[in-house]
Parts: C-alpha cells; sequence; structure tokens
C-alpha cells in the first residue's frame, strides 16, 4: 500500500484490482482475453479476415472496461452506459457466434482457424452471458412508480 501512495499511478491500479474482482470486471477482462486470443488465431491462419471481429470486440470491451472502471459512466450521463453497453454485448455475441461457426464448418486443414471458431464459440456464450447480466441490471435499476391519481383534471 505505501509503494502505490507515492506513484501517480497509484489510485488507478488500486480502482483496476478492485474492478477486477466484481462481477462485471470479471466479464469484462474474460472478454479482452478471449478476444486476444481469437485475434492471435485468426492472424496465424490462412484466412486473416476474420479478425477484424476479434480487434473490434477487443477494443470496445477495453473502452467499457475503462469506462466503468475509472466510473466515467458516472460523470457522462449524455450516454445511458447500460443500453450502450447492452447493444455492444449484443452485437459481440451474434457477430462471434455467426463468424465461428463458418470458421468451424469451414476450415478444414486450417487448425488456427479452426482453434480460433472454438475460442469464438466459447466468446459468443460469454458475450450471451454478459448480455444476460446486463438485462438484469436494467430490469432491477428500473423504477415502477404509479401514475398520480388526481381526481382533478
Amino acid at each position: 500500500m505505501a509503494e502505490t501512495e507515492g506513484s501517480p499511478f497509484g489510485g488507478c491500479l488500486e480502482k483496476l484490482k478492485s474492478y477486477v474482482r466484481t462481477r462485471k470486471g470479471t466479464i469484462l477482462t474474460a472478454e479482452i482475453l478471449l478476444s486476444f486470443i481469437i485475434l492471435v488465431c485468426y492472424a496465424a491462419s490462412k484466412h486473416g479476415g476474420y479478425s477484424a471481429v476479434a480487434i473490434c470486440e477487443m477494443v470496445f470491451a477495453i473502452i467499457f472496461f475503462i469506462v466503468f472502471m475509472m466510473e466515467l459512466d458516472k460523470q457522462f450521463l449524455v450516454v445511458n452506459w447500460l443500453w450502450s453497453d447492452l447493444f455492444r454485448a449484443v452485437i459481440g455475441a451474434a457477430l462471434y457466434l455467426i463468424t465461428s461457426l463458418i470458421c468451424v464448418i469451414g476450415g478444414s486443414g486450417d487448425g488456427a482457424r479452426i482453434a480460433g471458431g472454438v475460442f469464438g464459440l466459447v466468446a459468443g456464450i460469454l458475450f450471451a452471458y454478459d448480455c444476460y447480466t446486463i438485462f438484469l441490471d436494467i430490469k432491477s435499476s428500473r423504477q415502477h412508480t404509479a401514475a398520480p391519481t388526481d381526481d382533478t383534471v
């Protein structure tokens, strides 16, 4: 603790350590790592064009990781961060599942492409789980208030 107080990044490292231990931090960290593994697999395959999905999803996951870790979602209220994260996760799950099925089915003779496809299927399931947890957060954050019942018009 004493060595992080003097460094300029001490507060950031503490936020990083505490955020990675949360459920959302763990999911985003796993998404980033899986996207990197998929990127390496697709880059090593004969058809490297599938790596665009992994690059985009890794960059978006890093952006949302930083936003939620630094609690910028509470400062920039113009963007609805929960819904944006939900759209990111839905699109990521769909793209990973589609491209991974294409790679696994048509990747005969290209081991790196098949490995990327298998990791992509795992990533698609992880992104779908992220969608589910975000949906639960949105559902629990709604305020169900009754409409006022005024007799005067």
